[in-house]
């Protein structure tokens, strides 16, 4: 039985797995050692059987994920126990726990029993190590994360005693770093999923490139818009021929998406949702909050009712 694997031959394979075309120097520099190490411990995962050979030929790997693509960050919620008085300090309560669309998506997914890996930035910071070590534990492969110099990414909203948003501010400057070339670097992860689950913080370039790199392989796209202005994002993409299997919008977003506003009737997102079918999108399930959803494919229409509920906090709640 071949030896088990050390902390830093798993961390070298994940990083042949991510980008099996790397040369030894980029290995050596992501993983922040020599070039003669990285050649020492890819002998050593050649002996173990987890290469099959210098050409980063990689022991194959069949199990099935889903990669989700996008934003993570810390939410910090602060939240006022009688209705809020603007201009002055307000009692209240305040938290702090890992957030951001895809960084919940995927442990959502997890939750669901799907095996679940997660590409994202977050930087070497406190806020940084909290958000990977939660999003690990709750049982998301977090080893395609890119880590930063720079700040995590937050969000901070500020809530009423009903749980209400007031005001929140995302600062998202993070996101900048999932760059063309960062997604580059992992097409080998992103080619080998299942299906890949993208968020509106990447960039519209971004965005593009990582719709080619599944086109080319064969790897359907969710794109989750996040908001009116970063559904826009996908206009690109869609203008190159590059169009996701699934999108999630909004009624809002879908208006974003076709570029005109969309009355949040039945007839007129059928409508929208043809638009977006005759561009190539397979499937688009609108949110219509307490009116349900709207899932349209190229075979019909369905209305989904919402399920009841008292709000608790409507942040993260489309």
């Amino acid at each position: 039985m071949p030896s088990p694997l050390t902390d830093r031959e798993r961390d070298l394979l994940a990083l042949i797995r991510e980008a099996p075309l790397s040369t030894p120097e980029e290995l050596a520099r992501r993983l922040g050692t020599s070039r003669g190490a990285v050649n020492v411990h890819v002998s050593n995962l050649i002996r173990k059987g987890a290469l099959l050979g210098r050409g980063y030929v990689v022991a194959p790997d069949a199990a099935p994920y889903v990669m989700v693509v996008g934003g993570a960050n810390m939410d910090i919620k602060a939240r006022t126990l009688a209705p809020a008085a603007p201009g002055t300090s307000n009692p209240g309560t305040g938290t702090q726990a890992p957030g951001g669309v895809a960084r919940n998506i995927a442990e959502n997914l997890v939750r669901l029993g799907v095996d679940t890996r997660l590409i994202t930035a977050v930087g070497r910071d406190p806020h940084g190590d909290l958000l990977l070590r939660e999003t690990e534990a709750a049982g998301v492969d977090v080893r395609s994360v890119l880590r930063l110099d720079g700040p995590t990414g937050t969000y901070t909203a500020v809530l009423d005693d009903r749980g209400e948003l007031l005001i929140a501010v995302a600062a998202m400057g993070s996101m900048d770093a999932l760059t063309p070339a960062a997604l580059q670097e992992r097409r080998a992860v992103l080619r080998g999923a299942a299906w890949v689950v993208a968020d509106g913080n990447l960039s519209p370039e971004t965005l593009t490139h990582l719709l080619s790199l599944c086109s080319g392989a064969g790897v359907p796209v969710v794109f989750e818009p996040v908001s009116e202005p970063k559904a826009a994002r996908l206009l690109p993409a869609l203008e190159a021929g590059l169009a996701p299997h699934t999108v999630t919008p909004n009624v809002g977003e879908l208006g974003a998406l076709v570029g005109r506003a969309v009355p949040d009737t039945v007839e007129a997102l059928r409508s929208a949702a043809s638009e977006l079918h005759a561009r190539g999108v397979g499937t688009v399930w609108v949110r219509r909050g307490e009116r349900g959803s709207l899932l349209s494919t190229v075979d019909g229409v369905a209305e989904l009712p919402a399920l009841p509920a008292s709000v608790a906090d409507v942040t993260g709640a489309g």
